[in-house]
Formats: structure tokens, sequence, C-alpha cells
């Protein structure tokens, strides 16, 4: 299989030389492609530079952070026009581990459209986090799981791999959202179309150099459109009289 890892970036230049390293050894075969939102800090002429180094990598430079779900559009975009079986979307702050992507690319050989890496099924956790964003975040899971009646325990986890022909399949330049949401609205979206969806367990560690892109206004904003998503849901099943 012809796997693709995208990895949006936004000022990760104390992260990205060494997590791409890291990609490599866990997975020699698979190509990246690096997304990045114009970073002021030099992230993307790091990441081309280790490109050069490593080989197998391509930068891609956009005019300006336009956000998660725009950057992972762009970029799997680029996997389906050229071709790739699987797709791998994760961060590049070392809070997913790429040892972990052997697992998944055996759970889709056995039959999974996607794999979720899932802080919220038996085996996984978070470490460092502090323990008001814990709760915001299995709290938050479990609220969307059941309001969008989900069978998924982690929706907002962006550490996955997907069978490019079910992603494809979804069409996620039809999404709309941004954040947390947009990760939200692809599983809807897959489910929707009959996709088998699995989740393995990660430990996801909180990242040890730069700032973390999560704030209470994107928490809110994913919340309020989970919320507008439940209620047209359950508005379109009301029978007709």
């Amino acid at each position: 299989m012809r796997a693709l890892v995208v990895l949006p970036t936004f000022n990760e230049a104390e992260n990205i030389v060494g997590f791409l390293r890291a990609v490599r050894q866990a997975v020699p075969d698979a190509d990246v492609l690096v997304v990045d939102d114009n970073s002021p800090d030099g992230t993307a002429a790091l990441a081309e530079e280790a490109a050069a180094e490593l080989g197998r990598i391509k930068v891609l430079h956009r005019a300006g952070k336009l956000g998660l779900g725009a950057a992972y559009r762009h970029g799997f975009t680029t996997a389906f026009d050229e071709s790739y079986d699987v797709i791998v979307s994760m961060d590049s702050d070392y809070s997913h581990d790429p040892t972990v992507i052997p697992t998944m690319f055996r759970l889709l050989a056995e039959g999974a459209d996607a794999v979720i890496g899932s802080r919220y099924v038996p085996g996984g956790d978070t470490v460092d986090w502090p323990l008001r964003r814990q709760l915001l975040s299995k709290w938050g899971n479990r609220y969307t799981s059941a309001v969008l009646r989900l069978p998924i325990r982690d929706c907002t986890s962006g550490f996955r791999a997907y069978r490019a022909e079910a992603l494809k399949a979804i069409d996620p330049a039809s999404t709309s959202a941004e954040g947390y949401a947009f990760l939200t609205e692809l599983v809807r979206k897959l489910i929707a179309n009959g996709a088998t969806i699995v989740e393995t367990p990660i430990v996801f560690r909180d990242r040890r150099y730069g700032t973390s892109k999560m704030s209470g206004r994107i928490i809110a904003e994913s919340m309020l459109l989970v919320t507008k998503w439940a209620v047209r849901d359950r508005t379109r099943r009301q029978p007709t009289r």
C-alpha cells in the first residue's frame, strides 16, 4: 500500500525536524507531506532541510494560517491526486507516537476503512495534561458521541489512518468545519457512508515544545457546531404528518 502521512504545521520549528526523523524511522516506506500555514518561526524551511536529508518528504507552502480543516482538505486532495492507497493524519508536536502507525496499517489491511488513535478506549490515555483539559476533552467527546449517536469514543483525535478510497467517497472538500469539529465531521460522514471505523489505543502526550493551538473559543465553536448537527439530524428524522 502506498501511504502518505499528512502533517499540518504552524510554528513547530522546535519539533518538526526530530518528528520527521521519528516518522521516517517508524514507517520508512511512507511518504510525508508537511502542510505549513506560513509559519513565521521558519517551520517550513526546517522541514525542507529535513526533506533533503531524509527523502520522500514534500513541503506544501500555504499563504497563511487558514485552519486545521483547510490544511487537511488540501493535504487529502494532494493524496487523491497522487493516487495514494492510505492516508495518515497526525500532529507534529510529539503528542502522537509514530510507532503506532504500523498497527494502524495492519488494521486497515484486516478490513477497516479508517483507524482512529483513541485516548478513550481500554489502553488509551493522556499524559501531562492539566485536569481541566482532560475533563474538557473527555466530556466533550462523550457529548459528541451521544448527541450525534456515533459509536466512537474519541471523535476529536487527529491521529488517524484512512483507506484513501473510503475518504475520497465522502469528499472531504465538501466539509466546512475547522478545528476539532472538522475531525468530528469526517467521522460523521464516514459512518453515514457505511465505513468501518476501528479505534486503537494511543497514549497522548502533551507537547514538550511550542504552544498548544487549542483554546476555549475553538472548543466552544466545536460544541456549538456539534449541537447544530444533532438538532438538524433529529429534525430530519421526525416523521411527517
